[in-house]
């Protein structure tokens, strides 16, 4: 058994050298979650508005809803996608399943509800504080929503910030849907899974480094973005 500064020094070494297969999890790491997070923001952003800016029956219920589903059990959301691209799913003609596509999909499904509900928060307060100007233009639905999605565009990177952060860090769904093939759809969260039960530490912690410095680097540009934000209002 190795001890604990020669494993760490292995990580080391490993991610300083830039080893091949280290490199290539960290590439699908980001491939799978920076296309998820975007496809999240194009479906959230635009709900969130919407609910953010229209009173209509119901609503309240709208908004249990989309605060619940942002404490979805990604092994829950990995398994309804699982079944639905199986081969006895309604989509298993696709052949999705255990490819970065279906780990996208889980993925999107999970952090829509976060970038909708997060967004929702944020562009209804500045609704509140535009709505008489906005009443006042005669500006129609569509242009209240990409008006409040404009000014509030530094807070909503912020809220696509968040999601890519919960994404990279995702293990269940992916698991499920992606099968973690190597060199397929191996990605760092299951990778480290794995490595670590082989008994494989140096690449798991080298993994475990990696995605860290990933989570300080959302965290910092999550802090840089609402300063700018702060700069910009007081300019």
């Amino acid at each position: 058994m190795q001890d604990y500064s020669e494993i760490l020094g292995l990580a080391a070494g490993l991610v300083l050298s830039g080893d091949a297969d280290l490199a290539e999890i960290v590439g699908l790491s980001l491939q799978v979650s920076l296309t998820a997070t975007a496809l999240a923001c194009l479906i959230g952003l635009p709900l969130g508005a919407l609910v953010a800016t229209t009173r209509f029956p119901g609503r309240g219920a709208v908004l249990v809803t989309l605060n619940a589903l942002m404490g979805l059990p990604p092994v829950v959301v990995g398994l309804f996608v699982y079944l639905h691209l199986s081969r006895a799913g309604p989509l298993g003609f696709l052949g999705l399943l255990y490819t970065p596509t279906a780990m996208i999909i889980a993925q999107t499904i999970l952090i829509t509800p976060i970038v909708a509900a997060l967004s929702r928060q944020v562009l209804e307060d500045l609704h509140a504080e535009y709505s008489e100007q906005f009443r006042s233009f005669c500006l129609n639905k569509t242009q209240v929503i990409g008006a409040v999605l404009w000014d509030g565009r530094y807070a909503l990177l912020t809220v696509a910030l968040a999601g890519f952060g919960r994404a990279v860090a995702e293990v269940g769904a992916v698991m499920i849907v992606g099968g973690n093939i190597d060199h397929l759809t191996r990605v760092m969260t299951t990778a480290i899974a794995l490595e670590t039960s082989k008994g494989e530490l140096a690449l798991a912690l080298a993994l475990g480094i990696v995605l860290m410095v990933l989570a300080l680097g959302v965290n910092a540009a999550v802090h840089g973005v609402r300063a700018t934000a702060a700069r910009q209002a007081y300019a």
